[in-house]
């Protein structure tokens, strides 16, 4: 490019391009060196005009320049990039900036969507008249596309002679009134639009006439008959359908009924209908067609009755409560020797006494008799006596509903005043003996024997057992569920405490049926669902109720320790209703929580038992067998490992049978402290004395007690026990990967005890034992798989060698030999960048933001200005224009005054 100034610059590089207008040079090049096409020309316009300015390139200096090489971002065009980037925001971010204060959405504008009123259909069809009107509102006056208008059917082109419409020359009508319409054409053209005349002569092309009414009314008449001989038709055809179905009923009778006997027969045909001789039936009946007798018997039958909605829980406690009241109320009476007869009762029997008499009119259609089968009032004696003793199947009950049942079949047969009574009748009944004060004695005293009703909440356990003092310990579960009727939470407001202080009550008596000298487990066991349902219903102060009994059972399990361990008078072993409470805690609560404030403190008092108690007599056995199987219990679903079960089976195994270990030949992982000590000759199985004895079903319950007796059988049976619970903690721990190290001592112990001398069965049972536990500690071993080096080929361990840069001298500081560390740094160092970029991009945004939001205000206030200033204009000239108007007046003022 030439050297000089940007316009020298531009004129050299314009008339090189051969653009310039004026060429400076004497000769003229040719038409066709010019530039032709319109776009060349501004292409090669724009080539020059980006050489000439010096910001358009952005050219980043390179200290080492190698021939070649390119080098992304060394030339840069930032002029470009900056338009580039304006107009992307004007397609995005001003859009977005425009639209921020729009609110979108769907106005629904259809007809009635927005009324409730309306029903669907409605709402369907004003749609489809609305969109038919729109439809043809464009055609209703388009007078182009009609051939020909029409009034009601009627041309108008055939109307243009007003001769046939009322409008008489006075020439052609004289008697009628002059230049007036007549009221029968005003009738029939204004109000019927010519419905009476007929214009039978059409053109070619025309439409068809519009029916008159009369030929309308001719077609309706014809459809009508013609339907109805259609139906007519279809009657015959069924009638005769009918007819076929009656000729063949005999043949599939023995498939709808079953055969009937003479007496059915003979109830039949004296139920059925009889018709005087004027009444003739349509069809004849034959008497040997029982078809009718049928009809007539199923007319008869009872209809089907609406069921009874599904009651709440409330409405069934209420109703509950008022029937043991009324109940109670009844057994009261019944003690104090009254009449028990309820309201309803009097009332029917009012009724009976009070008939209706039979008309003239009667149809005898809806009559019936008191005491037929079926009747209004029939059994009610004993409906009410059968649900006085629902779920309940007292003695006394059933007694004192036949006795109102023999009550109510006496009056019922003394019979009503107003009907004629047959002398026999009467007679029979004035020799029955009637002896009312001994039956009422009879009711009194079976009502005294019979179980209250109502009871009062108990507040303690000392009010529960006054209640059911003298009460058969089979009845206690209904005093128990009367009581939960009876104080139903939403019955009464403070029921809900009084049901929590039974749940306490119930827990207090279930362990003082078990305290006793001959526990009762099985009233316990009918006990143990009402307790889990108050349980449920209450859970938190139920919670504090068992951790109160825990409690003082860790007390007393202290208190026992404190007096010596092999003290055989320390009480440390859990009693009957100790282990009582931990049942029910097994089946009340959730036993698999990993924590639960109930389960938890229960199953730590139960591994403090098998932990620090010692082995005393078979009474301590028994206990501590109970807890291992309520441990088993407990960890069913979740197969936690308790260590002290297994320890304690162990030392059971060693108090009873023989075995040639000591105390030091033990296994490491065995603990039985107690293995010389004389209570282990207590224990000690004599084989001499066992040889002919057999496994039987252990009665722990029985060997739990003080004066159990301690003999070889009850050694036996306690030895069958460990062997089950040992070959069931087999099976619930063989997943546990220490299981070989956990069983391993037992199966040694087990395979060493000298049970030579003892049956044929218990030493079958011990080599079977044996080689389970032995053949699962082979699978287990075999299970297992030593730890080996890895099999695939080693992974060459990564070496760093440092990478030298020839450009820049900072690479040691950037290159970092730990690669976790090097790719944090990297991380760091992207982030910071693509921050730097999108705080850049935001400054950008808003400077172009800030520059449109400048644009349109000055462009509001060039608009004001330009408003002010023509309002300003047009005031200025009205007062230039007043100004010389008063000037004008003033002046003529003046001229007014010299005048004169």
């Amino acid at each position: 490019m030439a050297k000089g100034s940007q316009l020298s610059q531009l004129k050299s590089a314009l008339a090189k391009a051969d653009l310039s207008r004026t060429s400076h040079s004497k000769k003229r090049k040719s038409a066709s060196a010019q530039p032709r096409d319109k776009n060349e020309r501004t292409a090669k316009i724009q080539e020059i005009h980006e050489k000439l300015n010096p910001f358009d390139l952005k050219v980043t200096k390179l200290k080492h320049d190698v021939g070649g090489r390119k080098i992304k971002g060394a030339v840069g065009r930032p002029l470009v990039s900056r338009q580039a980037g304006l107009e992307k925001r004007k397609k995005t971010l001003l859009v977005e900036y425009d639209q921020k204060s729009r609110t979108g959405g769907i106005v629904d504008r259809r007809f009635g969507e927005n009324d409730p009123t309306m029903a669907p259909e409605e709402r369907m069809l004003e749609r489809f008249t609305k969109e038919r009107q729109r439809a043809s509102r464009g055609t209703a006056f388009n007078l182009e596309d009609e051939d020909d208008l029409t009034h009601f059917g009627q041309s108008l082109s055939n109307m243009d002679d007003f001769d046939g419409i009322g409008l008489a020359l006075d020439d052609e009508e004289e008697d009628g009134p002059r230049g007036q319409i007549d009221a029968q054409t005003v009738r029939r053209a204004h109000f019927g639009g010519f419905e009476e005349e007929e214009d039978d002569e059409q053109e070619d092309g025309q439409p068809p006439r519009k029916k008159s009414k009369a030929e309308v009314m001719a077609e309706v008449i014809a459809k009508s008959k013609e339907h109805k001989f259609q139906r007519q038709l279809e009657k015959e055809s069924e009638e005769q359908i009918r007819h076929q179905l009656d000729d063949e009923f005999a043949s599939i009778q023995s498939l709808l009924f079953a055969p009937k006997g003479p007496e059915d027969t003979e109830a039949g045909e004296a139920g059925s209908v009889t018709q005087t001789p004027s009444s003739e039936p349509l069809f004849k009946e034959s008497a040997s067609n029982p078809y009718n007798q049928i009809v007539r018997e199923l007319a008869f039958d009872a209809r089907s009755k609406p069921k009874d909605r599904t009651k709440t829980e409330e409405e069934l406690a209420l109703e509950e409560k008022e029937r043991l009241e009324k109940a109670e109320h009844r057994r009261l009476k019944r003690m104090a020797g009254e009449p028990d007869s309820e309201s309803e009762d009097e009332g029917d029997r009012g009724r009976r006494k009070h008939k209706r008499e039979r008309g003239g009119d009667d149809l005898e259609d809806d009559f019936m008799e008191e005491d037929a089968p079926g009747a209004l009032g029939s059994g009610l004696g004993a409906t009410l006596a059968d649900k006085v003793g629902e779920d309940e199947s007292e003695e006394g009950e059933d007694e004192d509903g036949e006795d109102e049942d023999e009550d109510a079949s006496e009056e019922a047969e003394s019979g009503p005043e107003e009907f004629d009574v047959e002398d026999a009748d009467a007679d029979e009944m004035a020799k029955e003996p009637r002896s009312s004060k001994g039956k009422q004695k009879a009711k009194a005293k079976a009502a005294s024997s019979e179980l209250p009703f109502t009871f009062p909440c108990p507040e303690s356990h000392d009010d529960f057992l006054e209640i059911i003092d003298g009460v058969d310990e089979k009845d206690v579960v209904t005093v128990i569920k009367r009581l939960r009727a009876l104080y139903h939470p939403s019955l009464a407001e403070g029921n809900k405490l009084k049901q929590q202080t039974l749940q306490s009550v119930l827990l207090e008596h279930m362990l003082h049926l078990t305290s006793q000298d001959i526990p009762r487990f099985d009233l316990v066991n009918s006990l143990l669902a009402d307790l889990r349902s108050l349980t449920e219903a209450y859970p938190t102060v139920a919670a504090e109720n068992f951790r109160e009994k825990l409690s003082t059972m860790q007390k007393n399990f202290a208190r026992g320790l404190s007096k010596g361990v092999m003290s055989p008078e320390a009480r440390t072993w859990p009693g009957p209703a100790e282990l009582t409470l931990l049942r029910v805690i097994g089946d009340t609560w959730s036993t698999s929580d990993m924590d639960h404030p109930v389960v938890s403190p229960a199953r730590l008092l139960m591994a403090s038992y098998l932990g620090l108690c010692r082995l005393r007599s078979l009474r301590d056995v028994a206990s501590g067998l109970f807890l291992c199987t309520l441990f088993f219990s407990y960890e069913k679903m979740s197969g936690r490992l308790v260590p002290e079960v297994i320890n304690f089976l162990l030392q059971v195994m060693l108090h009873l049978a023989p075995h040639p270990f000591t105390s030091t030949s033990l296994p490491n992982t065995v603990s039985c402290p107690d293995l010389d000590s004389d209570f282990d000759e207590v224990l000690k199985l004599k084989p001499e004395l066992a040889a002919q004895l057999e496994f039987e079903a252990c009665d722990l319950p029985n060997l739990m007690q003080a004066s159990s007796p301690v003999n070889e059988q009850s050694k036996i049976n306690l030895l069958g026990a460990c062997f089950r619970l040992i070959s069931h903690a087999a099976d619930v721990y063989k997943d546990l990967e220490g299981y070989p190290e956990l069983l391993k001592p037992v199966s040694d112990i087990i395979g060493k005890l000298q049970l030579q001398q003892c049956s044929s069965i218990v030493r079958k049972r011990q080599k079977n034992l044996h080689e389970r536990l032995e053949k699962s500690l082979t699978f287990a071993l075999e299970a297992r798989h030593p730890l080996v080096l890895q099999a695939h080929k080693p992974i060459p361990i990564a070496t760093y060698t440092p990478r030298f840069s020839a450009t820049s001298s900072s690479y040691i500081r950037n290159q970092d030999p730990d690669r976790d560390r090097a790719a944090a740094s990297k991380l760091r160092r992207e982030l910071k960048e693509e921050r730097r970029g999108a705080m850049r991009e935001l400054r950008k945004d808003a400077k172009f933001l800030a520059g449109v939001r400048a644009e349109r205000q000055a462009e509001k206030d060039r608009k004001y200005n330009s408003s002010m200033k023509r309002v300003f204009g047009s005031i200025e000239g009205e007062r230039a224009e007043e100004k010389a108007m008063e000037r004008e007046k003033n002046k003529e003022k003046k001229r007014a005054g010299r005048g004169r």
